[in-house]
């Protein structure tokens, strides 16, 4: 049971660090070695919100819109009643040329900044 609590806290220490150092990429306009290391971090932590929301923004940022898009919609099916989640994605979506899509994001944004909650989704915003 320790080797396990162990093994639990370096993996989440490790995963900090990715994310700390993407962050840091991103920060000074290196968007593929923030990229690489967001994608690390959703690998080692598929549950991490705030990776995968990272990685649609450094991926909207290098022009990888359908990127951007995935990594926003799994950011919207963790956290349904995120706002800036659904306004990234609506975002994403624009960028992409799917303007339908990026209405509906943003009517969902729309929707949470009034109080409102949104349902969790299925992958299709």
């Amino acid at each position: 049971m320790k080797e396990q609590q162990q093994s639990t806290e370096r993996l989440r220490a490790d995963v900090e660090e990715l994310f700390d150092e993407a962050s840091g990429h991103l920060a000074i306009g290196k968007m593929e070695d923030a990229i690489a290391c967001y994608q690390r971090c959703v690998e080692l932590a598929p549950d991490f919100f705030d990776a995968w929301h990272a990685l649609g923004m450094a991926a909207m940022k290098a022009g990888r819109f359908e990127e951007a898009v995935k990594a926003g919609l799994r950011a919207v099916d963790l956290q349904p009643n995120d706002q800036l989640a659904w306004s990234s994605l609506s975002l994403f979506y624009v960028r992409l040329g799917e303007i339908k899509k990026a209405e509906e994001a943003g009517a969902k944004a729309r929707i949470l900044s009034w109080g409102g909650k949104v349902q969790k989704m299925s992958s299709s915003a």
